[in-house]
Formats: structure tokens, sequence, C-alpha cells
């Protein structure tokens, strides 16, 4: 569940002791309930809550990027988002793959969830804009990443990293020096966007770390109040450096030197955004329903919001929807923007669309294994894991 040596044992369990004698019931009262003898097993809503909360926030910042010029508020709303919603969903995927050991199964799962929607959307988001954009030299090059697929590619090469990161004694510390020195390195270049999947990949470490105390310490009613003032504080930050800072720095997409800074700069950025990260996710899971709701059915399906929601964004630039509605930078518009991106990546979470994706995001292809792989039983430790293999 976390990496250190004995991490997997069972803790020592407490001395035996006689077996209590309950007294007989009365007459006229039901016998006393006795324990399962299986303990219940199942999703966490509390996960799926969050993820749904967190693709909302992802589509609307995403929505944002086009009509946000001229609006310092909006810019900093969107510079606040990007501090955190990205790391949360990278936390939750490294903290479900704290029992990935590379097992065929897991590998298999690996290809059909992560490996083979890469592929799909790779090539339908380069295909749009060559089409929509008129942009006939647009490459389908799964070496490149075209837009939000970047995470994919992260997700796939942080996984095959995993048992690796396993064996290190501190592999937070070295998660985080292997993110500074990528971020002062200008010519790792952008073949599987590499810049981003080394600079996140402390996000991913730190989940892998965290035990379930840990989440249970977010959800604590003190917890909640101190979120308030974090959250207010670092919009008032946001807004202070909204005119002032690229926004290279909280994509992660490129090194200092290539950012305009002077190499240090990385380092202290590197530390400072992965500070301001982590705090914001937990500030952000705090408030996170734990109870069932109406959210938690659309968070198991998040895979297919983050997949389709950039496809009408997408469509609506090239097609100059955004140039031709300057009223959408305009604070009634933006109102409308985000409304109808939370709306429209809300239907794609929806079991439905999950039902009629399934072919491209995690079909079975038993035709295309070993039939040692297909029948493997479930993966040890699998619990509330989702059944995808992305961990949101």
């Amino acid at each position: 569940m976390f990496h250190a040596p004995l991490g997997y044992r069972r803790a020592p369990g407490p001395k035996a002791r006689e077996p209590a004698v309950s007294p007989p019931p009365s007459p006229g009262q039901p016998p006393p309930a006795q324990p399962s003898a299986t303990p219940r097993t199942g999703r966490d809503p509390f996960f799926d809550n969050a993820k749904y909360l967190a693709i909302v926030l992802v589509a609307v910042a995403h929505a944002w990027e086009p009509v946000m010029e001229g609006s310092r508020a909006t810019r900093a709303l969107y510079l606040l988002v990007y501090t955190f919603h990205m790391p949360a969903f990278i936390l939750v995927s490294g903290y479900f793959s704290r029992s990935w050991t590379g097992d065929p199964r897991q590998l298999r799962r690996l290809l059909t969830t992560v490996a083979l929607p890469y592929v799909v959307f790779e090539t339908v988001y380069s295909l749009l804009r060559r089409w929509a954009d008129d942009t006939p030299e647009q490459p389908i090059s799964l070496l490149d990443p075209f837009y939000l697929t970047w995470f994919l590619a992260a997700l796939f090469i942080w996984r095959l990293l995993t048992p690796l990161l396993r064996q290190l004694r501190r592999p937070l510390a070295a998660a985080l020096a292997v993110a500074a020195l990528a971020s002062v390195t200008p010519g790792i270049g952008a073949d599987l966007n590499l810049q981003r999947v080394l600079q996140f990949l402390p996000f991913f470490v730190l989940g892998l770390v965290l035990r379930p105390e840990h989440f249970q310490l977010v959800r604590r009613r003190e917890t909640r109040i101190l979120a308030l003032p974090l959250f207010a504080a670092a919009l008032g930050l946001a807004y202070w450096v909204a005119p002032r800072v690229r926004l290279d720095w909280i994509y992660r997409s490129s090194s200092a030197q290539e950012a305009g800074a002077p190499w240090w700069g990385g380092v202290v950025a590197t530390l400072v955004l992965f500070v301001l990260g982590t705090l914001l996710t937990a500030g952000f899971l705090a408030w996170v329903p734990r109870r069932r709701t109406w959210l938690t059915a659309l968070g198991a399906g998040t895979v297919c919001g983050y997949l389709l929601h950039g496809l009408p964004l997408k469509a609506a630039e090239y097609g100059g929807l955004f140039e031709a509605l300057p009223q959408l930078g305009e604070p009634v518009g933006l109102v409308l923007v985000s409304l109808l991106a939370a709306a429209g990546v809300t239907l794609m979470c929806t079991p439905p669309v999950r039902r009629a994706l399934r072919w491209a995001t995690g079909p079975e292809l038993r035709w295309a294994f070993r039939r040692d792989a297909a029948e493997l039983g479930p993966v040890p430790g699998a619990g509330d894991r989702p059944r995808t293999g992305y961990g949101f």
C-alpha cells in the first residue's frame, strides 16, 4: 500500500483473549446479529465523487482557455484551478496504482485501457484538426501527444515505472529530484511530452506512498475549515501573479530556460508548485462528499468525460465560434461557458456513454492475448480500485 520494505505485511495483531460470553437474549428479543464472515468490499464513493468533481474542473478550465484573455479575474481562476486539478487526478491515479506489479493481467489492462485509447484519441483529435481547422499537414504521431492525450502517455510510463519506484527508500524525494532536473533540461524534447511526464511525476509517487489514513485526515471537519482560508489566499495570490506569470509553469510543458527564466527558477518552481498543488488538492478533497450521492455513478465514467470533452471545445475553436462571439469573454458569457462545459462533461460521464465507448476505453480483446493472461484471477489488493486502468 505504501513504499517500504515491509509495507505489504500485516501488522501484528493483539494478543488472544478469552471469547466474551454474551448473556442470553431476553424473551421476545431477537438474537444478536453475528458479524459477517467476509468483509464487505466495493468502490469507495469518496473517490468516485472526487473524480467527477475534478473532471468538471478540467472541462471548465479548458473552456476558459479561448475566452479568458483580457480578464484578469478569469486568468486568476484558471491559474488556481490548474494548480491542483491535474495534480489531484494524478495523485488518485498513483494511489490506485499501489498494487501494480506488472503481472500479465495488469499489463493486459494497461494496453487495453491506456495504450489503446491513446492511439484512438490521438488519431481522432489529429483528424479533427485536419478537417475542421483545414490543416491537412497535421500529422498523426504517436510520439507527440496532441492536446489532452498527453495524460494517457504519462500514465502508461508511470505505471511501467511503478515496480521500480516501489523499490526505492525515498521515492518521493527521488521523484522531486527528477522533476527538478527536467525543469532545467531544455533538450528533453517533445517526444511523449516527457517534460510533463517527468515534472508531474512527484504527484503520482505521492499517491503511491499515501495510505488510507491520510485520506481520513482530509475528511475531518478541521481540514474542511482550514481549506477555506487556504483557497482564499491561493486565489488572492493567483490574482496578483496573473498578469506576470507564463502559463508554461503550470503546464509543466517546458524548461525554465525555455520559459525565459534562469535555470534555478525551474528548481524553485518545481518545489513551490508541488507544495501548492498538494495543499490545494488536500483542500479540494476535504470538501468532497463522503457518502454515495448522484455524483458517485458519474465518477465511474470520468475516463469518457476526459477523453470526449475536448472534441466540442476544439470543434468550436476551429470553427471560429469564440472569435465570432467575443461576449463569451464577459462575465455573463464566462458563466454560460462554464455551465455548458460542466453540463457537457457530466453527460459524457453517464452510463450510456460509457457503454457506447467501451470498445475504445476498455475492451476485453481476448483474441489478442494469450489465454493464461486472460484467465488469471482478480488482481491482488484490488479492493475498491476502478475497473479502468486510469485510476480516475
